[in-house]
């Protein structure tokens, strides 16, 4: 999936927020995952190359602020001009997940309507505390795509009285990664992908997390690539339907839902990923062969 962080940093929330995998990662590297800050990646969407081209092609998702929250408080001052990229850039799919669903109102641009064609909010809802503190201001918010996301996955789940609105397009769910990872249970993922069918909502198992429970027994998987590996291999991910995106470029003018061709490496073939990830950036810096 391509990457987009204008900012980077963040501010711990709720309890998903306990074991962050930003200020991990951070803080191997010597950094302050509190530190907030606007990136060198600000402008990346609208960069183009020599011959005036856009980097990021028609019909591209861009995973927006997976090292922060793009609702920060902190971020407000940068918010404006984020919003005028993604407002130019109405042929790429933005993909944001947020648990500061509370401030989503008070965020969006002027022009903003029912709703952008190309901007999917997930809603974070590590448990069932959250779930139902921020599922109800979801429902109510004027946006096209709504989605929630179960990650880091915590406690069993409940989900099937918000799903009966017809209004949530997907659900997905992972277990938590690094130190103090919690634990993880596939009783917990059969019961959301349960939910899910009974209500024909696309759902998302893309990684158990590092300790995960099935059958009574615990597993212990610090490999990201195996936890994705395993996900896909539970085969609990479910396509109820497809989910339209009226992407268009500049001047208005519809892109085809199959105008833009996804690449996927070796290693992507069993990914607990790939059914919603868009692909990756077909840059050539790892030097795979696609697919």
């Amino acid at each position: 999936m391509h990457m987009w962080s204008p900012w980077h940093g963040c501010k711990k929330i709720s309890e998903g927020c306990e074991n962050c995998y930003m200020y991990y990662l951070d803080r191997i590297r010597g950094n302050d995952g509190s530190k907030i800050y606007k990136t060198q990646k600000f402008y990346y969407p609208i960069e183009q190359n020599r011959r005036g081209e856009y980097t990021v092609k028609s019909g591209a998702t861009l995973a927006t602020c997976m090292s922060s929250d793009f609702f920060l408080e902190e971020a407000d001052e940068w918010r404006k001009e984020a919003w005028n990229m993604i407002r130019e850039r109405s042929d790429v799919r933005f993909f944001i997940i947020t648990k500061r669903v509370h401030r989503i109102k008070e965020c969006l641009p002027d022009d903003w309507g029912d709703g952008y064609e190309n901007v999917d909010i997930h809603i974070t809802a590590e448990n069932q505390r959250r779930l139902d503190e921020r599922i109800p201001i979801l429902l109510e918010l004027p946006l096209k795509h709504k989605s929630i996301a179960c990650s880091p996955f915590l406690e069993e789940i409940h989900l099937g009285k918000y799903l009966e609105s017809g209004l949530i397009e997907s659900v997905s769910c992972g277990g938590e990664n690094y130190d103090g990872a919690r634990e993880c249970h596939y009783d917990w993922v059969k019961l959301l992908r349960k939910d899910c069918e009974a209500n024909r909502v696309n759902f998302h198992f893309f990684e158990t997390g590092t300790n995960f429970v099935k059958d009574g027994k615990k597993y212990h998987m610090p490999n990201k690539s195996l936890q994705s590996k395993m996900a896909f291999k539970s085969g609990m991910s479910y396509e109820a339907k497809k989910i339209e995106y009226k992407l268009c470029d500049r001047m208005g003018i519809p892109i085809p839902q199959d105008a833009y061709k996804p690449y996927f490496k070796d290693n992507c073939n069993e990914c607990g990923s790939r059914s919603f990830c868009g692909g990756c950036v077909e840059c050539g810096k790892c030097g795979s062969n696609k697919k």
